[in-house]
């Protein structure tokens, strides 16, 4: 078991290496621009407070997705006005794993991701959303991109 990186998500209208970098961000990857600004940037490893960081640096909401093996996710999303939530990619893996399902509960989940939707500007599909994160893929990013999708993000694929 190894950790195989993970993905970030954000807003930005500069260019995001940087400030990835000074909060914490490792071996960042190519960025892909989505649409309204979103970008889709992958990296090595994050601290402990990166996201946090990064939402203060550029005063945008952000969606951090931590892979383990590219067999389960771990989500952290944060808006500059505070607005988080925390999530589960790849549930029946994770509990291969041994991975405390109890510390991820849907509904919280659920909820919290639709506030982080609407306080990104973003027009969340609800039932999309709970798929996401109650399904099973090969591969957890498969189901970070679909996320993406169900929290409003066009062309997040």
């Amino acid at each position: 078991m190894g950790n195989s990186g993970g993905s970030l998500t954000t807003r930005s209208t500069g260019e995001l290496h940087p400030l990835m970098r000074a909060a914490g961000f490792t071996d960042i990857g190519d960025t892909q621009a989505l649409v309204e600004g979103w970008q889709v940037t992958d990296f090595a490893d994050a601290g402990r407070r990166s996201l946090a960081e990064l939402v203060q640096q550029t005063r945008e909401p952000a969606i951090m997705v931590s892979f383990l093996d590219s067999d389960v996710g771990f989500i952290e999303a944060l808006t500059p006005d505070g607005t988080s939530w925390e999530g589960l990619l790849n549930r029946e893996t994770a509990k291969s794993y041994e991975i405390p399902l109890e510390r991820f509960p849907i509904e919280p989940a659920v909820a919290g991701a639709l506030a982080w939707s609407a306080a990104a500007g973003l027009t969340p599909d609800e039932e999309a959303i709970r798929q996401t994160l109650t399904g099973s893929a090969l591969f957890a990013e498969e189901l970070s991109s679909a996320l993406l999708v169900a929290l409003g993000l066009p062309s997040a694929t």
